[in-house]
């Protein structure tokens, strides 16, 4: 399998393994004008496996979103064909419209106007709780 080397553009690396079309969907990517290449199953050293994903071409990238998807990820940017900028994602503090509620008696729920925002409550176990109920998501 041969994809070709991006001039100007995004890599988003070190995906979880089967994560990518989440990401794919999310940020929209099937609505660009641009190459966008998906490399599933790729091995990896540290991961075992991984996923890939090449944009050609810049745009602006939700940072939360791809950590609440996959901590483990990596954002290379591409300038005239070299890595300019290199990006380690973490798992965001706070998410906003990315997830919702469960609790169906929950403020967010009932009002349409109302953003679902999440605070992280446990780092380690990856545990997010509504800021304004404090379900569990």
């Amino acid at each position: 399998m041969r994809v070709d080397e991006i001039k100007n553009g995004i890599v988003i690396d070190h995906i979880e393994g089967g994560k990518s079309m989440d990401i794919y969907d999310l940020l929209q990517l099937g609505t660009f004008d641009c190459p966008v290449a998906i490399l599933r199953n790729v091995p990896s050293r540290k991961m075992g496996k991984k996923d890939i994903i090449k944009i050609d071409g810049h745009f602006d990238i939700d940072f939360n979103l791809l950590g609440f998807i996959s901590p483990t990820i990596t954002v290379d940017i591409i300038n005239d064909g070299h890595v300019t900028e290199k990006k380690h994602i973490d798992l965001p503090e706070k998410v906003m419209d990315i997830i919702k509620c469960k609790n169906p008696r929950c403020i967010s729920s009932v009002e349409q106007e109302i953003h679902h925002i999440f605070y992280l409550a446990d780092r380690q176990k990856g545990i997010y709780r509504c800021t304004y109920c404090d379900a569990k998501a």
